[in-house]
């Protein structure tokens, strides 16, 4: 390997930090505390230029490649390499005739929602709109219009994509098939994608917000959320999460310290609608803090008004094909005011269960229901990774061990094996996607696809 000594005239000296430089701890940080990179060296792209010639210095120096902007997907085993920054790539364009947007690689759905809102439109953005948007688009994307509108990466029309010859390319549907179709739900497994252009929906506002039960009705709450989504319109979008708030200022009062049921309500179409809907949930219990309203749509990160202050997080994932009483009766057991986790169900289905228009690499589309924990600092933080891991090994009978792409990550936060987010033939097709642009598996961290073995005889 070349000594990292030789100069790096190829990106201006202000945007390359190595370990004990100015400016390298800023580069290398993200929202995610337990997972921050350690690699030899960090380049902070300012665009699709700076992130070509940081994957050319990586393969002179035979470094592996990661990619970060917002750090909320974490990135475990980072302790080498060559690390891409992308957050100073923040650009937003809006064509509101074609109803796209087109956003760089560093953008969040904040910057987005609220370049759309003066149009009427809006992206098909995430529950924390401060999460990374490309990121979040590459893993499939699953937002609270999903079942209205599908997977954030079915509305993809064309990608930036710079690949591990440090190659950039225009990649769409038609330019190179096999390319676009793993790219959309794949993740970061080919290349650094530094443009996304998007389609956008026509929504402006919607009827939702969040209601807080007490946590004690957890068994009654479950069971009316299963037969509400059982004859839930695609509108609808519901998920409800159990969670023990710590005892700290920064909480409001009224949830401070609690064990609550946090029931999550978006819905595209008439408050009154919305509210027959939900009315057997509203029945178990009397909320005790009630945001349901109708709000514009930039103010949809409110919903599940996820964590947005840096801290160290323990999370998993796994779905559900059905609903089954047997796989709740487990969930409860993961449920309580010590339990050291948030616990989410959220409903799937409707047009995520569809075909995107243009193929994807999206898997598990025919799950109805979302597993999702998460552990955040507090007394029981330590003890977190266990509790939840010993509650994914008890769901193994309904999830199979399967995960969607962007919900894989182990609580233990170890690497995810890839293959519990696609199908045995969709897996195949990412492997042989991955040996024609990367065979070398220079973009190894993240839920890392590795290429298909070189077949005998043949040079891989």
């Amino acid at each position: 390997m070349t000594a990292l000594s030789v100069p790096l005239d190829r990106i201006p000296a202000d945007r390359v930090h190595r370990p004990g430089t100015p400016g390298f701890d800023a580069a290398r940080s993200g929202f995610d505390l337990s997972a921050i990179p350690s690699p030899d060296l960090v380049v902070s792209a300012a665009g699709e230029d700076d992130v070509a010639d940081a994957v050319r210095v990586a393969l002179d120096h035979g470094f592996p490649v990661a990619v970060r902007a917002t750090g909320h997907g974490p990135v475990p085993g980072v302790d080498r390499g060559l690390l891409v920054d992308t957050r100073a790539m923040s650009t937003v364009t809006i064509d509101p005739e074609r109803r796209t947007a087109t956003i760089g690689a560093g953008t969040t759905w904040t910057s987005v929602l609220a370049a759309c809102a003066p149009y009427g439109l809006a992206p098909l953005c995430g529950s924390a709109p401060d999460v990374g948007a490309v990121s979040y688009v590459l893993g499939g994307g699953l937002g609270v219009l999903g079942r209205r509108y599908g997977y954030a990466a079915d509305r993809v029309r064309r990608i930036r994509l710079v690949t591990a010859t440090g190659e950039p390319r225009e990649v769409t549907a038609d330019t190179d098939p096999e390319l676009f179709w793993a790219v959309r739900g794949g993740g970061g497994n080919v290349g650094v994608a530094t443009e996304l252009e998007i389609d956008l929906v026509p929504v402006a506002a919607l009827y939702g917000g969040g209601l807080f039960f007490p946590g004690e009705a957890a068994a009654d709450l479950l069971a009316a959320f299963g037969r509400c989504t059982a004859g839930a319109p695609d509108e609808l979008s519901l998920s409800i999460a159990f969670i023990t708030f710590p005892d700290l200022d920064a909480v409001p009062p009224p949830l401070r310290g609690r064990f609550v049921g946090h029931l999550r309500v978006a819905h595209l179409g008439a408050p009154a609608e919305a509210e027959a809907l939900i009315a057997p949930l509203r029945a178990v219990a009397t909320p005790f803090v009630d945001t349901v309203r109708t709000l514009p749509v930039a103010e949809i990160g409110t919903i599940h008004a996820d964590p947005v202050r840096p801290q160290p997080v323990s999370c998993g994932g796994a779905v559900l094909p059905r609903w089954d009483d047997a796989a709740i009766d487990v969930l409860l057991g993961g449920i309580g005011a010590t339990r050291p986790h948030m616990l989410e169900v959220r409903h799937l289905g409707g047009a995520l269960a569809r075909p995107a228009a243009v193929p994807n690499a999206v898997g598990h589309r025919d799950a109805l229901f979302n597993i999702f924990t998460s552990a955040y600092p507090g007394p029981t933080f330590a003890g977190a990774a266990a509790v939840q891991t010993d509650l994914y090994r008890r769901l193994l009978p309904w999830t199979g061990g399967r995960a969607l792409y962007n919900f894989s990550g182990r609580p233990d936060g170890r690497a995810t094996d890839a293959r519990t987010a696609f199908d045995e033939a969709a897996f195949a097709r990412l492997q042989a996607v991955k040996a024609a642009w990367d065979p070398g598996n220079m973009f190894r961290f993240n839920v890392n696809i590795p290429p298909a073995p070189a077949a005998p005889g043949r040079k891989p």
